[in-house]
């Protein structure tokens, strides 16, 4: 009799926590506005996880997938940000950012209330700070969020987020960020996150040249580059760029997991800010006016290891 008193208790115990565990899962009612390269990925790891996704995309074709997939479609940014908890974004441009927030039938256009708006395009810390503020008129709360990791980052579920806002807003959305990112922080108040992204594309700009240079220069001498990025790859020259990009560009893959239009604009806005600050950051300079070069011959659609191009054509 004991013995089976024992095991109803345990049987519940089991139930219980299972329950709580199924509770414990966020279930949150999620707006992603912008279905991209990345924006696809994150939204699928979000609704993996129990969450509900109502989705806005410019084109509405590109966000068909992730209806298939029981994504709800929405007309509007207006629309997704009256729908949802917590609202993500990751558009182009600033101006596109602008567009989704300020603009008619925009994310502000809602009665945002107790909700927390989580832009994750790379933009400026300025823009940053100013939907901040409207965000606190309105009664919202309002994170930068910029990633770094690319389609692959996208992908596997390890991006790293860079986050600027309130440290109440930041830990209510952290469990999402754990969905959809390995690496994590907040690194101060609005504007902070893309000051810190703008850091993070400064050090990709050097990795980028150095990666492309390093091959130029292989080929020219006569060696054999798959075995000079794994040579390479596990010495002080490792980094993200040549693990990543440099095996794409010998199978003559150029397909954007970043696009060089948007890595132009990232460096520019990081060039701006610098020089507010009275910075010069000339090997950022000279990224920048390789890339532009890269995209006046017709490559901006391409991925950043496209730069390759600029020394091997087609």
């Amino acid at each position: 009799m004991q013995e089976k008193i024992t095991t109803l208790a345990y049987t519940k115990v089991v139930i219980f926590l299972r329950v709580s565990y199924v509770e414990r899962m966020v279930k949150m009612k999620i707006g992603f506005i912008g279905i991209g390269v990345m924006g696809h990925s994150m939204v699928s790891h979000l609704m993996n996880a129990g969450n509900e996704a109502y989705v806005y995309n410019r084109t509405k074709s590109k966000a068909n997938r992730i209806v298939e997939q029981g994504a709800i479609w929405k007309d509007t940014p207006q629309a997704v940000a009256e729908s949802a908890d917590v609202v993500f974004s990751i558009v182009g441009y600033p101006k596109d950012v602008e567009e989704i927030y300020y603009g008619e039938n925009g994310i502000f256009s809602a009665d945002v209330k107790g909700k927390i708006l989580v832009d994750m395009t790379t933009s400026t810390p300025s823009l940053a700070e100013k939907i901040a503020k409207t965000a606190l008129e309105k009664e919202a709360q309002a994170l930068d969020a910029p990633v770094s990791g690319g389609d692959l980052g996208a992908k596997n579920a390890t991006l790293t987020i860079m986050v600027g806002g309130g440290k109440e807003a930041y830990e209510k959305v952290l469990p999402l960020f754990q969905t959809i990112g390995k690496t994590y922080a907040l690194h101060g108040g609005p504007g902070k996150g893309q000051h810190t992204k703008m850091a993070n594309q400064i050090m990709i700009a050097g990795t980028m040249t150095g990666m492309t240079e390093m091959l130029v220069y292989g080929e020219a001498a006569g060696l054999d580059l798959a075995k000079v990025i794994e040579t390479v790859g596990g010495g002080s020259a490792a980094n993200w760029s040549l693990s990543n990009y440099a095996p794409r560009i010998l199978k003559k893959d150029y397909t954007p997991g970043f696009f060089v239009k948007h890595f132009i604009k990232d460096l520019k806005i990081a060039l701006n800010e610098a020089e507010k600050m009275k910075l010069d950051l000339p090997a950022t300079k000279e990224a920048t006016r390789l890339y532009e070069l890269l995209a006046e011959k017709g490559y901006e659609n391409d991925g950043t290891q496209a730069l390759i191009k600029l020394w091997w054509g087609n």
